[in-house]
């Protein structure tokens, strides 16, 4: 008897689009909790503050509030942390602790501007590294997107009569550098890395990093009790450290481990970007630093490269959904 054709059906992950979008929101949310750390750390640093103090409680109450997610996954698998103990480790020194030390180091040697401007070339650098590691050269749609974001970016950061220095620019590579990894590596988590345990290990080893930094004196340890101003208000000290631990640095990574699996490193890093004008915003409503008409022209300009990108992902999902896919013979 002659063998059964088996018809060609039509594969449609309805699941699939919902989980890119809920990666989408995720992703805004993460830049949004992320952007609010600034205008709350910014006038503490300036009422006495050192920044290694800063980044200790920050990094280290965030680890704290995240760590039951690190404890459940070792209690599961004995073996977790020898299999995973690696990425965690890079995660943490890069995507964490590198990433904050080394964009502070390039303030110290230009304007916040410019540094800004050079840590978030990460979306470009991830673009590079895929071409370079695949050997595919990025669609159109993707080099167009790219170049209008940058463009963009260079227009809300205001960049106008900023000098370089070559050291500092050094710094703030290697801080775009370091949140590249944060992408590549927050994608892997899934089931067998759970996104929240690896937010918390990274997180760890961060602090445990700045904790020796500190305690070898390589950064200095100040934390006075003081008041800063917010919107206009007295708030102490200590409740906008722990907005900024809490939710700011917490939430940030917890939301962002969670969005780069679902929408990918390419358009999660740039939706990413989204931070700088969230900042923004954060910046005017509480220090009342408000931006100039060019930045709010940027801020446009900048979405539209995140849609131009975000558009060349939808329309390789639908590609990849109409690709035929032959049903099991009967």
């Amino acid at each position: 008897m002659a063998a059964s054709t088996a018809p060609l059906t039509v594969v449609a992950p309805a699941r699939a689009h919902s989980g890119r979008t809920t990666g989408l929101v995720l992703g805004v949310a993460s830049a949004l909790a992320f952007a609010s750390s600034g205008p709350f750390v910014k006038p503490l640093l300036e009422a006495g503050w050192s920044l290694g103090a800063a980044l200790f409680v920050r990094i280290g109450l965030a680890a704290l509030l995240l760590s039951p997610a690190l404890v459940l996954a070792v209690r599961r698998e004995r073996s977790f942390l020898r299999r995973h103990g690696l990425i965690i480790v890079v995660f943490g020194l890069t995507a964490v602790a590198g990433c904050q030390l080394l964009y502070f180091a390039a303030l110290q040697r230009m304007p916040v501007a410019v540094a800004l401007l050079i840590q978030y070339l990460a979306p470009v650098l991830l673009v590079v590294y895929t071409w370079l590691r695949t050997r595919r050269a990025p669609s159109r749609l993707v080099v167009a997107g790219s170049l209008v974001a940058i463009a963009g970016l260079v227009l809300v950061v205001d960049i106008s009569g900023a000098t370089f220095d070559l050291l500092g620019t050094v710094f703030a590579l290697a801080a775009a550098v370091c949140m590249g990894v944060y992408f590549i590596v927050a994608e892997r988590a899934g089931d067998d890395l759970p996104p929240l345990a690896l937010a918390a290990g990274g997180l760890a080893v961060g602090a445990l990093f700045v904790g020796i930094l500190l305690l070898v004196g390589v950064l200095p340890f100040a934390l006075p009790s003081v008041t800063v101003v917010l919107g206009g208000v007295d708030v102490p000290g200590i409740l906008a450290i722990l907005w900024v631990a809490c939710v700011a640095t917490t939430l940030g990574y917890a939301f962002g481990v969670h969005a780069v699996p679902r929408i990918g490193t390419r358009v999660a890093s740039f939706v990413g970007l989204s931070e700088v004008l969230f900042a923004l915003g954060f910046a005017w409503l509480l220090l009342g630093e408000t931006p100039a008409p060019v930045q709010f022209v940027g801020g446009a300009i900048l979405l539209v490269g995140v849609v131009l990108v975000r558009m060349d992902a939808g329309a390789a999902a639908v590609a990849e959904k109409a690709t035929p896919t032959a049903a099991p013979a009967p």
